[in-house]
């Protein structure tokens, strides 16, 4: 996209590539209610805690996740920034394709009443 450095493009491209999964959807699904440590959300998903935490890790890396550290707990939250970033991403091309296709429904129903 015209204009962009390369870091926000490379953390967009980090943000979609950690929601690609499943698994860091739901997380970050869980998050949205609030914060939550490891061993809750890997209860949750009856996952491991080594395995959760892999999923948390690629989550952390994107930028997606904030940690907070209490005693031995590691509390997690949405870090919301990325995810507005993937969104105004979106929002550009589904604005560009809203448009696109009201121009084609203008054309077939012009069509449609110069055949008529």
């Amino acid at each position: 996209m015209a204009g962009m450095t390369a870091q926000p493009d490379k953390q967009l491209s980090q943000a979609f590539a950690a929601l690609a999964d499943p698994t860091r959807r739901w997380l970050i699904e869980q998050l949205s209610q609030g914060e939550r440590c490891i061993g809750e959300l890997a209860k949750d998903r009856r996952m491991t805690f080594a395995g959760v935490s892999k999923h948390i890790r690629v989550l952390e890396d994107a930028g997606l996740l904030n940690r907070r550290v209490a005693g031995r707990q590691h509390f997690l939250s949405i870090d919301p920034q990325p995810l507005r970033q993937a969104h105004a991403w979106i929002n550009l091309y589904r604005d560009f394709w809203q448009d696109s296709f009201d121009r084609l429904e203008e054309h077939l129903r012009q069509t449609n009443n110069s055949n008529s």
